[in-house]
Order: C-alpha cells, then sequence, then structure tokens
C-alpha cells in the first residue's frame, strides 16, 4: 500500500519501520530454507559453509549428494549410466523406492481426502444441517490435536484391526495390508492416517469456496428440471474446483511431509522419504538429506504458487478481484 501523499513526518516514519519489520520477519522465517540450499551442493560431507563455498571457488561445490540419492542403495553405482543401470536404479535406490512410496500413499491419501472432505463441506455449508458448529470441530481436530497423540491412538486401533484374507475387504485392499491382514505395517494404514490429517485442510478451504457461492444458482437449476446430480456436477462443481483443488494440494503435502504417524503405523516396506531423512539423521548424517530438502522445497513452491493461481481464478469467477 503506497503511503499518501498528506502523510505526517511520524507516520512516514511508522510506514517504513512497518516494511523494515515486515522484511525482518520475512528473512527470520525463511533463513534457515536460504541455508539449506547452497549447503546441498557441497562437496564435503559437512553441514557447514567451507572456506572454498565461501570464496566461491568452484572446488566448494559438487552435485555428489544429488547423485547420492540415486546411487544409495544401487547394486553397481559405479556402472556405465545407461538404461539397464537407470532401471536399476528405479528398483533399489533406497531414496527412489521412499520418494515412489511418498508419491503413492500421498495420491490414495489425498483422493480419499478430497472425496470425504468435499462431501463434508458440502454438508457443513447447508444452514439447515444441525449441529454444525460441534461437526466442524470434530472433524477439523486433528489440525490441532498433537499428531503424537493421533498416531499413538492410531497404533493401537490398527493392532486390533485385521480382516480375514478370503473375506470381500480382504480380496479388495488384500494388496495394500500387512501379511497378518492387519492396518498396522501396511500401506493401507498409512494412507489412511494420512487421509484423516488432510481431511481438515480439505474442508477447510473447501467451506471457504461455498461460503461466496450463490445459492441461487442450484434454485435456478432445480427450476430448470436439473436433478441433484447434474446441478452438483454442471453447476456446483465447476465453481468450487478451484477450492478443491486447492484443498487436495494442502492435503498432498501434508501427507508428503508427515513423518510422526508413519513411525508409529508403518512398517519397513512403507518407507517414505520423511521417514527416510529421520533415519538418516539418527544413523549417520549425511549431506544428501539436505539435497532431498532442496527438492522438497522446491515442489512446495510450485505447490503454493499452484494454489496462489487457483485463488485468483476463484475470485474471478465469484467477481471478485484480485489484490
Amino acid at each position: 500500500m503506497a503511503l499518501p501523499i498528506y502523510a505526517s513526518p511520524l507516520e512516514r516514519v511508522w510506514h517504513y519501520a512497518y516494511i523494515a519489520i515486515c522484511v525482518l520477519i520475512f528473512l527470520f522465517l525463511i533463513g534457515p530454507i536460504l541455508v539449506v540450499i547452497p549447503l546441498s551442493f557441497t562437496s564435503d560431507a559437512y553441514f557447514s559453509f567451507t572456506d572454498k563455498m565461501l570464496h566461491f571457488d568452484p572446488a566448494g561445490y559438487s552435485l555428489r549428494w544429488y547423485d547420492t540419492l540415486l546411487t544409495l542403495g544401487h547394486p553397481v553405482p559405479e556402472g556405465p549410466r545407461d538404461g539397464t543401470w537407470w532401471k536399476l536404479a528405479w528398483e533399489h535406490s533406497t531414496w527412489i523406492q521412499a520418494a515412489k512410496n511418498s508419491f503413492w500413499v500421498g495420491l490414495w491419501a489425498t483422493i480419499m481426502a478430497t472425496t470425504l472432505g468435499t462431501i463434508a463441506a458440502l454438508g457443513l455449508s447447508r444452514p439447515e444441517m444441525p449441529g454444525r458448529r460441534m461437526i466442524m470441530a470434530v472433524l477439523i481436530s486433528p489440525m490441532i490435536v498433537p499428531i503424537i497423540i493421533i498416531a499413538v491412538g492410531m497404533s493401537f486401533f490398527y493392532a486390533k484391526a485385521c480382516v480375514a484374507p478370503d473375506s470381500a475387504m480382504g480380496a479388495i485392499f488384500g494388496w495394500m495390508l500387512s501379511n497378518k491382514g492387519c492396518l498396522a505395517n501396511s500401506y493401507l494404514g498409512v494412507i489412511i492416517a494420512h487421509a484423516v490429517l488432510g481431511i481438515p485442510f480439505v474442508i477447510i478451504t473447501v467451506t471457504a469456496t461455498l461460503s461466496g457461492f450463490d445459492q441461487s444458482l442450484i434454485r435456478a437449476a432445480h427450476s430448470m428440471g436439473a436433478n441433484p446430480r447434474v446441478t452438483f456436477f454442471k453447476v456446483v462443481m465447476p465453481l468450487i474446483l478451484p477450492g478443491i483443488i486447492s484443498g487436495a494440494l494442502f492435503a498432498f503435502v501434508t501427507s508428503f511431509d508427515e513423518v510422526v504417524a508413519v513411525l508409529f503405523i508403518a512398517g519397513p516396506e512403507q518407507q517414505t522419504i520423511p521417514r527416510q531423512m529421520f533415519n538418516g539423521i539418527r544413523e549417520a548424517i549425511s549431506p544428501a538429506i539436505l539435497a532431498v530438502a532442496t527438492i522438497l522445497v522446491i515442489i512446495s513452491v510450485m505447490l503454493l504458487a499452484t494454489v496462489e493461481l487457483l485463488r485468483r481464478r476463484s475470485e474471478r469467477l465469484r467477481g471478485v478481484t484480485p489484490r
């Protein structure tokens, strides 16, 4: 916001002091990220800036830790980088396996959280629904309750939740369950846990989108003979789609970054990127963790930029001018 011409000297001083305070807070928040990114290109096996790096000597910088993400766990890490080498990396590399687990768990958890969260938001947005505030408080409680409490509770629950392999549930979700047919140490258990953590973000974003929705459009669709299903997919869905996608992105990021629930629920086969980073810090500190962190920062920035574009599109659809 520009300073008006008629501002007094005291107002001008406060204006520039306010800008300086905002800049300092921004640097304080983004400082750790700015430190991690250049450290991921170090040529030494230390979490510190070497003299060569401080003097911008090219010898102090290297991509060796990014290469470690491909070679760790590879049967022939020093072999020629041909098609066979890349195939073995895809099948055996420790970090690639963790990335695949994080992606698939995050994808299924996002689908589940987006579907359930959108349905809940549609119900909570109706003024005639009884107990809306209490239901909303319960549904968004995973955002408030410490994750370790949720993880411990799910761990005890999953230990008792098992299905018979020859049952209908076992036939459908058997490939996601553990060898004993239980949710503990299984992909399905991790997906459900991550979906529970992502549902509040979907509910909040979709509810915020529905708050500016013109309900007269639904009545107009009904007056034209459209049934509820057609009304939702042809009228409501296109207008609230930016909010749904924004909630889905937040749910995916929540799943992709979650480590506490994975530590309590997942087994050795459900090794995700955050858990692999946690194990790397605990067992052997390696700058490869910084390389992974840099990649995750880039992905997060891209997702946040997508959310901002969707927010602006939603405002244009609702007739609100983006600021």
